[in-house]
């Protein structure tokens, strides 16, 4: 039987690779000689900047490994080891009792053919209690106990991350903290592994500092890795503060970069807003932890010869490529490096992670990658306007990034000529609005690139404006599918509405008098309210049925996306929206008009009920109607932004 809940081995390089050593250091195993012969020489001592190097390969470390006499016999183990098992997994203590009462050395030996004991078993089930009273049982050494994977009972609790079963088996054994489970990853490293916030944070309270034994540069540093990762920024800070130089690791860059959500400021609930700007206070914003660490990070990073800056910044190698001879792809002979930090943050949009940088190090801002490609590049590839934007804060410099040419002749309009990427335009209601803000972004980025760029061709032949046509082709197919679609169903419910509202006007509540012919309650208000209720919901809707119209007899050129579609669909659902609501609002009327002497709860009641439609569609047609209002009066003004970010003592975004 094998435990389901053994740790598997990890990905992450070892601290110190154990393999078996060198074949130097097994003379030393070698069976003595027979006494009338001379000794053997003794192996020379390797150099010790040898033995101390970090790649330096040592001898595996022997396993301690519980009893597995129980596995050896099938009539223990079906009778012993099965029992045990099913009550540690299920935390019924009652029943493992039975069975350690009568032999206490149980709790040291293995139950599966992973070699795990009892307490593997219940410390992977998350059995607090049952853990409690059989740590009680357990002498100190037998909490040490390993199975095949190497891993104690610790670790499968810490990458559980139940911190009460960890602090039990800590308070019977400090030394836990300090013995390397599987991969030789401590169980600090596991429980950050997983994400396990509570056991990270009680973890490193008792682990002195990472001092111990055990511990080195190198493990404290991916230590400090997968908290990043794991968003666990206040204990990263924690850390930091107790070993600055760990703010040098390799990779914690990266991985801040990857994270642009993390520097994103909460904003005052909307009330608050609205008192502070009234009042004129103006509340400061408090640095998220992410940016509080990338401060921290960088300022010690700074600090490193700019050699390791360069290093730190550029990123690890690109693995190689190689084609079907087997021989390596390189580009222009030489090797790739697709991470560099810079530019994975303006891929991602980690605009005020790129601000910090550049602020400290203001020359990055005219680093290229393989591509010969600045960060504004990769900002418009894949439309970050706020990385974008930065462009008009260093003056005319801007010309000398904005006329360079990836090794395929694309400038940077043929760029944004390129489509985007489908996520970048999920946030964009309508495949029509995607096309608007495709066409705000071509018109922006054309009137930034000198004049002599805009006709320029690629290495296939094509000019910007060339390439954005075809690149688009299928968004405006579809956009013009969305538009009459929507038309089309609108145009539906708003002849209907002005069909019921042009019959209502001849058939007014309480008819009329035969003799004058003027309708019965011609003198009531409320009457009259009706009818001009009703008047301004057949003009609604008519006005509507043309919008609607003009959108389905529309040319669908490219340019038609960028303003006179969307304002015709704006208009369009706007007068349905009002033909909706003053339709209802005369049928509440009409009750009001029959029912005006008596019973006055029944048009009360239903002009109540009478709101539900409104309040219905309102609250459906909503978000729409924000996206239609935003792409047309307010996507242009994404782009120079009143307040500066690069060079501003509190950028604000």
């Amino acid at each position: 039987m094998s435990a389901t809940t053994s740790l598997a081995s990890s990905s992450e390089p070892n601290a110190v690779r154990q393999n078996n050593g060198p074949s130097i250091s097994n003379s030393q195993q070698a069976p003595q000689q027979a006494t009338n012969n001379p000794p053997p020489p003794t192996p020379p001592q390797l150099p010790p900047r040898l033995t101390q190097a970090p790649t330096f390969i040592q001898r595996a470390p022997k396993l301690n490994l519980p009893c597995g006499d129980l596995l050896a016999n099938r009539k223990d183990y079906i009778n012993i080891c099965v029992p045990l098992y099913d009550a540690s997994i299920n935390g019924d203590w009652e029943a493992a009792s039975l069975i350690l009462t009568e032999r206490k050395e149980l709790v040291r030996y293995s139950i599966t053919e992973n070699r795990e004991t009892a307490l593997h078993i219940a410390a992977s089930a998350h059995n607090i209690k049952f853990v409690e009273a059989l740590v009680g049982l357990m002498e100190k050494e037998d909490l040490e106990l390993q199975n095949k994977s190497g891993n104690t009972a610790l670790c499968l609790a810490a990458a559980a991350g139940n911190t009460r079963m960890a602090e039990i088996m800590v308070n019977k054994n400090k030394s836990l903290l300090t013995i390397p489970g599987s991969n030789e990853m401590m169980p600090l490293y596991m429980a950050a592994l997983f994400g396990n916030r509570g056991t990270v944070e009680y973890l490193y309270d008792n682990s002195n500092k990472m001092a111990d034994d055990g511990w080195n540069q190198q493990n404290r540093g991916w230590v400090v890795l997968k908290c990043i990762e794991a968003d666990l920024f206040d204990i990263t800070l924690k850390i930091l503060k107790d070993r600055p130089e760990l703010a040098q690791a390799e990779g914690v860059l990266g991985v801040l970069a990857r994270k642009p959500y993390a520097f994103n400021d909460k904003e005052p609930h909307l009330i608050w807003r609205f008192i502070n700007s009234i009042l004129g206070v103006h509340v400061k914003e408090k640095e998220t932890e992410a940016m509080q660490l990338l401060k921290i990070i960088w300022k010690n990073i700074m600090l490193m010869p700019k050699v390791e800056i360069d290093k730190l910044l550029r990123g690890p190698i690109d693995p190689p490529i190689k084609d079907e001879k087997g021989n390596v792809i390189t580009k222009d002979g030489k090797r790739t490096y697709s991470s560099r930090v810079l530019f994975v943050a303006a891929e991602m949009g980690n605009t005020k992670f790129v601000v910090e940088l550049i602020r400290q190090y203001p020359d990055l801002i005219w680093k290229v990658n393989d591509n010969n490609q600045s960060i504004f590049h990769i900002a418009v590839s894949c439309r970050h306007e706020s990385i974008y934007n930065l462009l008009y804060e260093i003056g005319s410099m801007k010309d000398m990034i904005t006329v360079l040419r990836d090794p395929k002749g694309n400038n940077l309009l043929h760029l944004v000529g390129k489509r985007a990427e489908k996520t970048r335009l999920e946030d964009v209601s309508g495949v029509t609005f995607q096309m608007q803000r495709e066409l705000i972004w071509f018109e922006e980025v054309e009137a930034m690139i000198p004049p002599s760029y805009r006709e320029r061709k690629n290495a296939a032949g094509q000019t910007p404006r060339e390439l954005f046509t075809e690149s688009h082709k299928d968004l405006v197919s579809k956009g013009e599918d969305w538009m009459k679609g929507t038309a089309n169903q609108c145009m539906v419910v708003a002849a209907l509405i002005a069909t019921i509202v042009f019959g209502v006007a001849f058939s007014i509540p309480g008819g009329y008098n035969q003799n004058s012919g003027f309708p019965m309650f011609v003198r009531k208000e409320i009457f009259i309210a009706f009818v001009i209720s009703d008047a301004i919901s057949l003009i609604f809707s008519a006005a509507s049925i043309l919008m609607f119209l003009s959108i389905l007899t529309s040319r669908y050129a490219e340019q038609d996306f960028l303003e006179s579609l969307p304002q015709k669909l704006m208009i369009g659902l706007a007068t349905l929206f009002l033909s909706i609501m003053t339709m209802m609002i005369a049928f509440s009327f009409s009750f009001f008009v029959l029912y005006h002497n008596k019973l006055i709860w029944v048009p009360i009641v239903i002009c109540v009920v009478a709101a539900v439609p409104v309040i219905l569609y309102a609250k459906l047609q909503y978000p729409l109607l924000v996206d239609v209002y935003r792409s047309i009066y307010s996507s242009r003004y994404i782009f120079k932004p009143k307040k500066r970010m690069l060079y501003n003592l509190n950028p604000k975004f």
